[in-house]
């Protein structure tokens, strides 16, 4: 699963399906690359605490309320935690991209 960022998450974090989709990735061990406000849907799944992630720093301390570890990475950096990918803004999309291909297991020629 990959969740933009962006300002949409924010409403988009209100709609119990998408609540559901994210819970369900977590629960299965799934995949998951967020990037921005993106993980505002993770925190609002309730599915960040204990976790070690970054996002938007405005969306910082929603991390923290939400029972996350909030990383204060470079704006073009990616940080990973077991099956999740997180980025502070769209200068991250080539790390992102890189670590989330990663996880998935596909093999990167650079």
């Amino acid at each position: 699963m990959v969740i933009a960022g962006g300002r949409a998450p924010e409403y988009l974090r209100l709609n119990a399906k998408v609540i559901e989709i994210g819970k369900h990735f977590f629960v299965e061990n799934k995949p998951v690359a967020a990037i921005c406000h993106g993980i505002q849907i993770l925190t609002a799944a309730g599915v960040v605490k204990g976790r070690k992630l970054t996002a938007y720093p405005a969306v910082g301390p929603e991390v923290t309320l939400a029972g996350g570890e909030f990383q204060n990475i470079p704006v073009n950096g990616a940080f990973v935690d077991g099956n999740l990918v997180t980025s502070p803004a769209w200068p991250a999309h080539p790390a992102f991209i890189r670590e989330f291909l990663k996880i998935m297991g596909a093999t990167i020629a650079i």
